[in-house]
Parts: structure tokens; sequence; C-alpha cells
């Protein structure tokens, strides 16, 4: 379904279209329209369907940037989402001068004081963090209007019960609220019961996890061999058309940069770039002018591109939807793919539970050496040559051919050509790539969107972080063992509110 059917204002669809969406995604086509007659929507979809958008664009939509005052909430699990949603909702609200202020735990908040003194429209926030600016009185929520619980099983898996119910009850009764949730579990229905005026629900099923036109690799690498370990993996693979993925927009920064000193046709593209030159170098890479494409997951969500031949995942993304969303990028309309993921050490197991979800082992990649690295190089250029020489006019040039032939020897002529062909070694051009902070490691049966199996109540033992002390709290499911303080709270929230609504029920195909 178009955009432009689903009832968004001109403003909000030339954004849209800046941005290089095409069409809306199942969970955004079925709950826009909803939002924008002021429904109550519980939104069922897995990560890397486009939530964010279903309710963002609804969200900038509404607000009136005229009035500097709080207007929408929105809740995220973790500050990795928190950032994300603000980039992206600071991105398309752009035109409508839109402010979107972030708070989240583990940063200075005095700073995050300052910023909401601006009066943001939108506020995005971690659990804790928001209730800390809310106990402190550092927001005023009188004006809101929307609220938003994104991820919510996955606050609910992390003992954030308590902390959502004060943020629900410290917002005005007289709004409208959505729910977005991968999984469906009674908690949820709860929260819709308790705090939601006749929620409609709707149901995105999950699309086919992987395809078999897609080789999946992986390689094992330290984060200071990463780079040269993939520009040694694409000299040999010599990928036709590219899209290598970065955690961060200074990874892909410093990913474009570097590779472009070292000879590769390659341009970046993030959140922070004007609309104008993100557009441009899309438009370059799929008119094939471009070889390859340096993005974030944010950048490149929603982009139709064909011919991808290659995905190269130089940042193992946190959550397992995310590693189809990328792939998904190359193996199209019947042709074969290639995909690359680049783990360190302490993140072996992410990738082990991404191979779990997709049902399909990654094979590891022995990374090539400088020799089959430049071994690579000699034959893309030959095969370059025999393209050249197919398309050159050999008695345009005779003069200069005998000039130079009486010169020098052939090999000679051959070794310059193939010199110029060829990119320099990697001990030439150092490039430097700014260490990112390291995926958490993840402990047996934690990290929500990771197992699936604690939520039905299969898991065995687990550890937890303690939020407020640091320290980190051991269970297990044994009857002999004390149900840890988070399963109380979903017990007493469980408990709460019998009333039984009636739920509209939307199911849709993804």
């Amino acid at each position: 379904m178009k955009f432009t059917e689903l009832g968004l204002s001109e403003n909000i669809l030339k954004a849209i279209n800046r941005s290089g969406f095409e069409e809306a995604t199942p969970i955004q086509a079925e709950t826009i329209p909803l939002v924008l007659k002021g429904k109550d929507v519980i939104g069922q979809a897995q990560t890397g369907t486009g939530k964010t958008a279903a309710f963002g664009l609804p969200i900038l939509n509404q607000i009136d940037t005229k009035v500097n005052e709080i207007q929408a909430v929105i809740v995220s699990p973790t500050r990795e989402l928190a950032i994300q949603t603000q980039e992206e909702l600071y991105r398309l609200g752009r035109d409508e001068r839109a402010k979107v202020q972030v708070v989240y735990g583990g940063a200075d908040i005095r700073r995050q004081i300052n910023s909401l003194k601006k009066a943001p429209q939108i506020l995005v926030g971690t659990p804790g963090r928001l209730l800390d600016h809310i106990r402190r009185r550092t927001v005023k929520l009188d004006s809101v209007k929307m609220m938003v619980l994104d991820e919510a099983d996955e606050m609910l898996d992390m003992g954030f019960v308590e902390d959502i119910e004060s943020i629900i009850k410290a917002v005005p009764s007289e709004r409208q609220t959505l729910l977005f949730s991968a999984t469906m579990p009674p908690a949820i229905l709860k929260i819709g019961e308790k705090f939601m005026q006749n929620p409609s629900i709707v149901k995105i099923k999950a699309k086919e996890l992987t395809t078999d036109l897609v080789d999946q690799y992986y390689v094992k690498s330290r984060d200071f061999e990463k780079f040269d370990t993939m520009t040694r993996i694409l000299d040999v693979q010599a990928p036709e058309l590219t899209i290598v993925f970065g955690r961060t927009k200074r990874r892909v920064d410093e990913l474009s940069k570097g590779l472009e000193a070292r000879g590769y046709n390659a341009k970046g593209i993030h959140g922070d770039l004007s609309q104008q030159r993100r557009m441009s170098i899309l438009k370059q890479f799929k008119a094939g002018k471009l070889d390859i494409l340096v993005a974030t997951d944010v950048a490149a969500r929603g982009l139709d591109i064909s011919g991808v031949t290659h995905v190269y995942n130089y940042d193992i993304p946190q959550d397992p939807e995310s590693y189809v969303h990328r792939i998904g990028r190359t193996g199209r309309a019947g042709r074969h793919g290639v995909s690359v993921t680049f783990v360190t050490p302490n993140e072996m197991d992410y990738l082990r539970v991404i191979e779990n979800l997709t049902k399909k082992r990654m094979s590891n990649l022995k990374p090539p050496t400088e020799q089959e690295a430049f071994n690579g190089q000699i034959s893309s250029a030959i095969d370059d040559i025999d393209t050249l020489i197919k398309k050159t006019d050999t008695q345009k040039f005779q003069q200069q051919i005998d000039i130079l032939t009486e010169k020098y020897e052939t090999t000679d002529l051959v070794a310059a050509l193939l010199n110029v062909m060829t990119k320099d070694a990697a001990n030439e051009v150092p490039v430097k790539i700014t260490p990112e902070r390291p995926l958490p490691r993840r402990k047996k049966a934690s990290a929500g969107h990771y197992d699936r199996n604690r939520r039905s109540g299969k898991s065995g033992g687990y550890q937890r972080r303690d939020n407020k002390t640091g320290s980190h709290k051991s269970s297990s499911n044994s009857s002999s063992s004390r149900k840890p303080k988070k399963d109380q709270n979903r017990d007493k929230f469980n408990r709460d509110n019998k009333k039984k609504r009636k739920f509209t029920i939307r199911t849709k195909e993804g």
C-alpha cells in the first residue's frame, strides 16, 4: 500500500518521499489509519518490520509544533532503541520542525534536564530514566495526548512492570495509547484491559526468516582486525553491488571514508545527512555507479534496492530480526546472494541465537591472506582489461602505441596497467576505525529478544542485572527457589483488574 493512501498530511508525505520509503510495510498500512482515527492500538510484529514509522508518522502528523509542550511520550526498553527511535523521528519530522528529545540511563542527567527546558513535543526514553525525570519534576506531562509502549514484552521481561505502571499513571487519562510487542503474553493483554480504551489488535505474521538463495558466512575477528579482513574479502569475492551495515553513524562515516581511501567506490548514508545528499547517493547506488553502500539499519530501512549481490554485517546486529532484515537485501528475484557477518569472540552467543532463529548454520569463512587478496585483485583487473579491450578502438591510438612499444618492453606496459587497476596494499594505506562499545555478554536465558523459551516458561536458571545496584541476581525455576521480583511483579500485574474488554482483532500476512 502506498503512503499516500493512509491519510497522512502533505508535509509528512514529502518527508517520507525524501527518505526513500516507497511502500508502507504491513504493520504501517494496518496501524497508521487506526491511529489517525484516534484509536488505541496493540500491534504485534517483529523488530525490523517498520514499527517506529507505524507510530512515529501519525504522531508527527498529530502534534502541534507551535505548542512547546510534550505531547507524545514513547517508552523503549533499551537506550539503543530509544536513541534509534529519536533519530528516526527527528529525521522524519525535520520538515515539521518537530522537537524530539531522548532520555536514558547511564547519561548525564543534568545535560538531559537542560535539554528538556527547550520544551520538546515528543519525548523518548527508557523506563527508569523517564520515571526519574517524572519524580524530579523535570518533565511536564500534562499536555500528553499520545503514549507509546515499544517492545512491551521486552520491558516486562526486564522487570519494568512497576515503572511502566507509574509512567502511565503520570500522563493524563484522556490520551491515545499505542502498544507494540513481538509476542502477546497475558501480561501484555492485561495492560490493554487496564490502561487502554477498546484497543484494536493488529497482528502481523512474521515473514519467512531466511532464503536458501543467500549463502551465509561468518568471520570471527577482533574489532581492530575487522576492516583489513573485510577489504581482503572484498578483493577475493569481487562483489558487484554491496551493502555494508554499521551499528552507528560514526561507524558508517569511518568505514565509507576508509574504503574510499583504499580505492573502493564506496559512500555512506545515515540519518544526519541532508535528504538531498542521501537521495543522491542512493540514486548512484541503484544506477550501479556506486559499488559499495555503507549504511545504518535506520537509513537502509524501507528501501527497495534490487541487484545487491553481497551484504556485509561489519557489526553483528543486537537482535536476530534485524539480521534477517539485512540479509533480505540480497538473494532476490531468483538470484544468489552472499552475506558475511563479522563477529568478535565475545559476540559468538549472538551469532548462535541468530542461527537458532533462522534454523540455518552459517559457514565459518577463513579470512584471506594478503596474497589471496592480491590474487583476487589481479583476477578482477584482468576481467576489467578484457572488457576494456573489447570497447577500445586500437587504430585510434596507433601512433601512441608505436611510440610506447618502441620505448618500453611489453611486460613493463602490462605491469603498469595492472598497477593502475589494482589497489595499494593495506599496510600502505592505514585506516583507523574507532572501536564501538561491545554488545553486552549474554548469559544463559537472558536478553529477552533472544530467548523465546523464557517467555513460554521453558527456560531453566537465568541471571539478570539489577538496574539500581548493578549487582547480579541468580534464580531458577525449581519449586524450592523464591520467585524473582520481576515474576512477582508480573503475577501481581496479572491479578489486577479482572475486567474484560472487547478487542478488535486484525490480522495480516507480513
